[in-house]
């Protein structure tokens, strides 16, 4: 991650923009590891304000991949602060920014219920359409496939 990813100006750009970045060192800090019940290196968390862990991911990711990851942390970070519009915002920006990646149809998916939880009753019917077009074959179309009756 220190040599490829990192190093990048659009990952160094959007964690600057976005994140207070703290890394730490499993032979250094144990007891951080401990904490946050990390079981493999590198893993990557998503923290609200409050230091209340949003979103997680683990191992290596290319630039593309890592950046719709850490975006889908912003995405659920406003979920959990109930910010419908903006969790909707940030997921579809997932979708519409890093289409190919395997964060895409995530970000469909919760797309769709932040519209909903912010009040529109069609919008879990509209994102089961979305997937008969775009991820169909993925496991977050499953999910969204009860929708399509609504």
């Amino acid at each position: 991650m220190d040599a490829e990813v990192y190093p990048n100006d659009r990952v160094a750009t959007f964690i600057a923009q976005n994140f207070i970045p703290v890394k730490i060192h499993i032979k250094q800090q144990p007891d951080t590891f401990k904490r946050f019940g990390v079981q493999w290196t590198p893993t990557l968390l998503t923290l609200d304000s409050g230091g209340v862990e949003r979103y997680r991911f683990e191992g290596f990711l290319p630039v593309t991949d890592f950046l719709a990851q850490l975006a889908l942390g912003l995405g659920h970070t406003a979920f959990a602060h109930e910010q419908w519009r903006e969790a909707e915002e940030r997921f579809r920006s997932i979708v519409r920014d890093f289409p190919e990646t395997d964060a895409a149809p995530e970000a469909l998916y919760w797309a769709g219920v932040s519209r909903y939880k912010g009040g529109d009753r069609a919008a879990l019917a509209d994102t089961a359409k979305q997937f008969q077009t775009s991820y169909a074959a993925t496991s977050w179309a499953k999910k969204a496939s009860v929708w399509a009756s609504r």
